[in-house]
């Protein structure tokens, strides 16, 4: 286990239900897809990314799997079990619970590294295709979706800020690691994901730890990162 993974403060549990519009997914999309197609991550595909132990080329499949998992899970079976909140389906997720080395991380790597091989046209087209089909997919969505890889069910709101945060930080990783600017997502992109953030960095490190960031540095400790 992650050394400092633990709830160390009693918080309400954390739901974005009624409070995001679903459409935000549409231009983080476009964004992740002006990114996927520079020409600077084609010519560095095969390098490594700032990502440990995955290339550039991994890298970039696995952010475009982020809104192709939405289309995949909002199509998918209704649940027949009550939706858990964000803030728990963080708690319960193996990958945050095991060091790089551990299975559920070394599962995305590799199957990330495995689709790299079709290409940066394949990664670029795959994007584009997902934008295409995210406004029809994203009006006639459930109220609650089944995630197939837990067996959990999450309000949809819910699993769309899981997505956007995927989004958003691997996109920063994905800049740095061709040298390209980062995307500047939207406010209604960014505040969610800022907020489930915190949210999971105060349950990990504490109140202290979170506040002194912020405003005492001087007192602040080495990190407060939310994974």
């Amino acid at each position: 286990m992650r050394e400092g993974v633990e709830m160390s403060l009693t918080l309400p549990p954390l739901t974005f239900t009624g409070s995001l519009d679903l459409a935000v997914l549409v231009p983080a999309t476009r964004l992740l897809v002006a990114l996927v197609e520079r020409p600077e991550v084609a010519a560095a595909w095969d390098e490594e990314s700032s990502c440990a132990g995955m290339s550039v080329g991994a890298l970039t499949w696995h952010l475009v799997n982020q809104p192709r998992r939405v289309v995949e899970v909002l199509a998918g079976p209704v649940p027949d079990v009550e939706p858990i909140p964000v803030s728990e389906h963080y708690a319960r997720a193996a990958w945050i619970q095991q060091d790089l080395d551990g299975p559920a991380n070394v599962g995305v790597r590799t199957r990330s590294e495995e689709e790299a091989a079709a290409g940066p046209d394949a990664a670029a087209a795959a994007a584009r295709e997902v934008l295409a089909r995210l406004d029809a997919t994203l009006t006639d969505a459930p109220s609650t979706v089944l995630l197939p890889w837990t067996g959990a069910a999450l309000g949809t709101e819910d699993f769309v800020v899981t997505r956007l945060l995927e989004i958003v930080v691997h996109s920063d990783d994905l800049a740095a690691s061709v040298g390209v600017p980062v995307p500047q997502f939207d406010a209604d992109v960014v505040e969610p994901v800022v907020r489930l953030l915190a949210d999971l960095a105060l349950r990990r490190h504490g109140q202290d730890a979170l506040v002194r960031t912020l405003s005492r540095p001087q007192r602040a400790p080495g990190t407060i990162s939310a994974f």
